[in-house]
C-alpha cells in the first residue's frame, strides 16, 4: 500500500511488483517488508530456466489480483534478470529490474521500478524502488462520526526507498534504509483523530537501520529454515520530513518439512509507531480475511500458522489461522480486541523450478470474511 512508500503505498506499489515475480506483502507493513524477494532464487541446477537467467532474460508477466483492501484488477509487470557467471549462480541470486504498473476497480492505480543486486558472492545487497501511486481505501468512521461505517480514503503521491546490507556474520545481515515519501490524503468526510497526523500534504523523509537472519532454503517458497528482521526508521523534520516520528519492526518465521509433501509454516511479528505518525504509516495487522485498513493502530502484534500440502506437482492445499492486535488504534469506537483469521486456500505451480504458486484463499475474522488471489505465499 503506500509505501505494502508511505509504508502504504510502497509496499502495495512494490507488492504489486513483487507479486508478477515472486512473494507478495498482503499487508501495508508487510506493505514492507523484509529480505529482497524479487529475485528468485538462482542456484546451480539443469534446468534450462537457470541456463536463460544466467545469459539474461526478460520477463512481461500480466496478473491478475483482488483483495478487501484494493479490490479487483491487474498488475503488468516485466522485469529483466542480469547475466550470471555459473560461479554466481551457485553463490547468489540473480540481480533484477524491474517495472509494474497496477490498476483496480476500485479506482486504485499505481506504477513503479525496482531494482536488486547482489554481489561479492552475496555478501552485498541492494534494494531501490520508486514510483506513484494513487489508492482509494475503505476505512472505517472513527468513534463520534455517524452514518455509513465505511468512507473513502484517498492517498496519493511519490516515493523513493533504498536500503543496503552487508553480510557481518553467517547468515547474519546488517545495513542502512533511506526512504523519501511525498503523499496527499483526503476522506469523504471530516474526521479527526488524536493519535495520527490526517493532514491533507505530508512528506517522511527518514534513515533508517536493519539487521536480518535468513537460513531459508528459497525465499520465494520456503520449505526449511528461518528468517528474521528487525528495522527501525527515524523519520525527521531535519531531513525534511513533515513530522518528527520513528518506525520500528520485528518478524520472525520459521519454515519446517514435515514429510516430503507437508510444510509447517508459521510467523509473529510486532510493529510500533512513536511520534507524530502519518495515518498512512500506521501499524497493521498482517493477516487475511479482512481489509488491511480495518485495523490500524500506533502498535501491533500478530501471528500466524499454515500447514501447507502438496498433493502433487502443480496442486496444492493449504490451512492457516492466526491472530492480531492493535493498540492506540485510529478507530477508537471499536475496543482494542484481538482479531481472529483463519481459512484455506488453494495452490497451483506455475513455474516448478521456483515454487512460485499461484494462491487463492478465502479466510474469515471476527465480523468479516474475504478471497484473497495473487501469486506467491502469504509469508
Amino acid at each position: 500500500m503506500m509505501t505494502k512508500n508511505s509504508l502504504l503505498v510502497c509496499a502495495a506499489l512494490v507488492a504489486g511488483i513483487a507479486s508478477a515475480q515472486d512473494t507478495p506483502p498482503d499487508t501495508p507493513d508487510a506493505l514492507v517488508d523484509t529480505r529482497p524477494t524479487m529475485a528468485p532464487d538462482i542456484r546451480e541446477d539443469d534446468l534450462e530456466i537457470d541456463v536463460r537467467l544466467r545469459r539474461g532474460n526478460a520477463v512481461v508477466v500480466p496478473v491478475p489480483i483482488s483483495n478487501p483492501t484494493l479490490g479487483s484488477g491487474l498488475v503488468l509487470g516485466g522485469a529483466y534478470f542480469y547475466a550470471q557467471t555459473e560461479e554466481q549462480a551457485r553463490v547468489q541470486p540473480a540481480s533484477v529490474t524491474a517495472v509494474a504498473g497496477l490498476y483496480t476497480n476500485n479506482y486504485s492505480k499505481a506504477v513503479g521500478a525496482v531494482h536488486q543486486s547482489y554481489w561479492n558472492q552475496n555478501k552485498w545487497r541492494l534494494t531501490a524502488a520508486a514510483g506513484l501511486a494513487d489508492f482509494r481505501f475503505p476505512l472505517y468512521h472513527p468513534e463520534g462520526v455517524t452514518g455509513d461505517p465505511r468512507i473513502e480514503w484517498q492517498v496519493d503521491g511519490s516515493f523513493f526507498f533504498a536500503r543496503l546490507s552487508r553480510k557481518i556474520a553467517s547468515n547474519w545481515y546488517g545495513g542502512g534504509a533511506v526512504r523519501v515519501v511525498d503523499a496527499d490524503q483526503a476522506f469523504n468526510v471530516a474526521v479527526e483523530s488524536a493519535d495520527f497526523d490526517i493532514g491533507s500534504n505530508l512528506r517522511s523523509a527518514g534513515l533508517g537501520v536493519l539487521f536480518e537472519y535468513d537460513s531459508r532454503d528459497l525465499p520465494l517458497n520456503t520449505y526449511d529454515g528461518r528468517y528474521f528482521t528487525l528495522d527501525a526508521l527515524f523519520n525527521d523534520e531535519l531531513l525534511g520530513s513533515s513530522r518528527t516520528y520513528q518506525s520500528y519492526r520485528m518478524a520472525f518465521r520459521s519454515f519446517h518439512e514435515v514429510t516430503e509433501s507437508t510444510v509447517l509454516a508459521w510467523q509473529a511479528q510486532a510493529c510500533y509507531r512513536g511520534g507524530q505518525v502519518p495515518l498512512w504509516d500506521g501499524c497493521f495487522i498482517p493477516l487475511r480475511g479482512f481489509s488491511a485498513t480495518d485495523h490500524i493502530g500506533r502498535s501491533s502484534v500478530a501471528g500466524q500458522a499454515e500447514l501447507r500440502w502438496r498433493m502433487n506437482k502443480r496442486w496444492g492445499f493449504v490451512t492457516f489461522a492466526g491472530a492480531g492486535k492493535i493498540s492506540q488504534g485510529f478507530v477508537e469506537r471499536r475496543e482494542p480486541k484481538t482479531i481472529p483469521s483463519y481459512g484455506v486456500g488453494l495452490r497451483f505451480t506455475v513455474l516448478q523450478a521456483k515454487r512460485i504458486n499461484l494462491r487463492l484463499d478465502f479466510a474469515r475474522s471476527r465480523d468479516s470474511d474475504a478471497v484473497h488471489f495473487s501469486v506467491g505465499e502469504a509469508f
